[in-house]
């Protein structure tokens, strides 16, 4: 008689529907955890982009000008300016943006840019 409902498998449906939703819900939790890192990367490299084109914009002025024009472009976008300097024509940004949501408690997203004026080839070099 023991043996016997040791061998019944009443109940296993819902053991292997608990287990098929916990391996749901992990693969979902690190798909949400993935998205977050790569809108995090596309946020700051739009913001270093746009950071540095409107740094570049303002060389002429300078380089506090031109940095303070980058830090506000950043802060308009979610992103906080972690360096900034001008490379004669060229500025040199670098952006740093937080994750809105992180499972594995990785860091924040960066990225760089360089923008400014394009050289423009000498004459009759085609």
């Amino acid at each position: 008689m023991i043996r016997a409902s040791l061998l019944d498998d009443a109940g296993s449906a819902t053991v292997w529907a608990a287990l098929v939703s916990g391996v749901i819900l992990a693969v979902g939790l690190v798909g949400v955890d993935l998205a977050s890192g790569v809108r995090a990367r596309h946020v700051a490299e739009s913001a270093a982009d746009l950071s540095a084109l409107a740094a570049a914009g303002h060389t002429v002025e300078g380089a506090d000008t031109a940095c303070r024009a980058a830090r506000t472009v950043a802060g308009n976008t979610g992103a906080v300016l972690r360096s900034c300097r001008l490379d004669g024509w060229d500025a040199l940004v670098e952006v740093e943006v937080d994750r809105a949501w992180t499972m594995l408690g990785r860091g924040p997203a960066g990225a760089r840019a360089r923008a400014g004026p394009v050289p423009v080839p000498a004459a009759g070099t085609g």
